[in-house]
Parts: structure tokens; C-alpha cells; sequence
């Protein structure tokens, strides 16, 4: 993948090395709460954050920069690049994209507008604050827990984090409230497959908006497809016991997760990704 020369929007609050910022008011049984809601019951971060959300004070104000490392960089333009595209997409449809408050970097803890956040709940999007958390250990299980390396595969987990963005702004996490946190059929696996399209819609306009100092060869395209099936629920499932219980399903199968985001790269356009309209998943 091509990134390197790539624009930066310096809309990244780094927290790393500030330890577990603003957590110091949650006790251990809050994190241990967090962690099971999402481990052992798949429930999606937004809900296990919210659980812990009255007994967690707000992060401490960090304000959004520049990187200079190479990791946070990565993000940065990745980052930026995503927005650039749904610029784009948006101004092309008449309306006006706003894009994340901030793409925050931290390390193990740190406060969020939806509660406690955690590097073990992966990367997650905090509709109430609008900000992408991102602890960059995740890289490494990505690669080694997940067998998903390469820069394509990490762009495909920010792409799709920022997906989640556009679907606040245009309403669609809302309606995946009203059709169940749970289950092969349910909102959160229509949001979560919708969201995986939208990376793939990223990564068709990537070169476009950048004027190719941003771009994803076939290969890398491949990349993706393998982080999306990385992380499918039925491959997750048999990996912590065994089975598939498709009623625990808050993402969709890998098979799906794949399906949705070759969608987003060969339709380029948000209308490819109608999860909530589809009569089949």
C-alpha cells in the first residue's frame, strides 16, 4: 500500500505515555465488567462502554496535533485520506461531511464520551464524542493473533472505525437500535457489515482524492479481505470455544465481512452498502 507523501490533517489527539488517562475514578470490577461484556457475550464496545459510563469521569483534555512517528503518521494520513473521500462522496450528494472530532492514539486505559476505554475491546467509534480510538498494540495482534499484517490490513480497520462515523451522521446507528444488539440478523451485524462496506468504498476513491500519494493495489485489496475475515464471528467464536452460536453474532461471519467489503470496492458508492435493505446478509 502507498501512504507515504500522503496529506496529514494533524486531527490526532495522541495519548500515549499518559498512562490510563481520566480511569482513576473506575474500580477493577467496572473493567472486569467491560471486558466480559464484550469477550464472553459479545456485546458491541459502544453497549460495554455505556454499562460503565456513570462510574467513569471523562478523559482529560488532550488537544489534537501532529505525529512525528512513523505508526502515528500512518494513522494520521489514513485517517485523513478516509475523510477526504467521504468529502467528496458527501458534496457529490448535496450534503456537508463533518468529520471525527479527533483519531485518538493511547495506550492499555482511557476515557471516552461513551465510558471506559480499553486496548483489549480492540479499535472502536464513540458516537457521543465522535472520536476513533485506536491502541496501536493492536497492530501486532492483528498480525500475530489474527494472521492480518501489512499496512492494507491496517487501513481497513481505521477505514472502518471512520465508517461507523458516517453512519452517525447519517442516522444509520439509530436504526440498527430498533433491530437488536445480538444475532445473525440483527442491527449490529447490518451496522457492523455496512461499516465494513464503507472501507471498501474507501479504498476505491483512496487514489482518487490523493492523486495517488494514497492507493491500494489488488493486492492490498486482498489484505483487507483477509482482516475482515480475521475478525468474523464465527471464526472469533471458534477460536475462544469451539463453536459458532450464530444468536451471539454482533459482526457478521467472515464470509460476510469479506462479501460486504468487496461490495464497497467494486460498487465505490455508499448505495452498494444497503446492509438494512438487503433481504440477505
Amino acid at each position: 500500500m502507498r501512504w507515504q507523501g500522503g496529506r496529514q490533517s494533524g486531527d490526532i489527539e495522541d495519548r500515549r505515555g499518559l498512562g490510563p488517562v481520566g480511569v482513576g475514578g473506575l474500580g477493577a470490577g467496572g473493567v472486569v465488567l467491560a471486558l466480559i461484556g464484550y469477550f464472553v457475550f459479545g456485546i458491541s464496545p459502544s453497549t460495554t462502554l455505556n454499562a460503565v459510563n456513570q462510574v467513569q469521569p471523562q478523559a482529560q483534555s488532550v488537544e489534537p496535533g501532529k505525529v512525528a512517528d512513523k505508526a502515528g503518521q500512518f494513522v494520521d494520513i489514513v485517517s485523513t485520506n478516509v475523510d477526504d473521500v467521504w468529502g467528496q462522496i458527501f458534496s457529490q450528494q448535496g450534503r456537508q461531511y463533518r468529520a471525527p472530532r479527533a483519531v485518538v492514539l493511547y495506550s492499555q486505559a482511557t476515557g471516552t464520551g461513551c465510558g471506559l476505554g480499553q486496548s483489549a475491546m480492540g479499535p472502536f467509534y464513540c458516537p457521543q464524542d465522535q472520536r476513533v480510538y485506536l491502541d496501536l498494540a493492536f497492530w501486532q495482534e492483528l498480525e500475530g493473533r489474527f494472521g492480518a499484517g501489512g499496512d492494507a490490513a491496517k487501513a481497513y480497520v481505521i477505514a472502518h472505525e471512520m465508517g461507523h462515523h458516517v453512519q452517525h451522521l447519517l442516522g444509520a446507528d439509530e436504526t440498527a437500535q430498533g433491530m437488536g444488539a445480538r444475532g445473525a440478523d440483527s442491527g449490529s451485524v447490518r451496522l457492523e457489515l455496512q461499516a465494513d462496506c464503507y472501507a471498501g468504498v474507501w479504498a476505491a476513491h483512496a487514489s482518487e482524492v490523493s492523486g495517488g500519494q494514497v492507493a491500494l493495489d489488488p493486492k492490498d485489496v486482498e489484505d483487507g479481505l483477509r482482516a475482515a475475515a480475521a475478525v468474523g464471528d464465527d471464526t472469533l467464536q471458534k477460536q475462544q470455544s469451539g463453536r459458532v452460536a450464530p444468536d451471539n453474532f454482533t459482526h457478521g461471519t467472515s464470509a460476510q465481512r469479506m462479501r460486504w467489503f468487496r461490495k464497497g470496492v467494486e460498487g465505490g458508492e455508499p448505495a452498494a452498502c444497503d446492509t438494512f435493505g438487503a433481504s440477505s446478509l
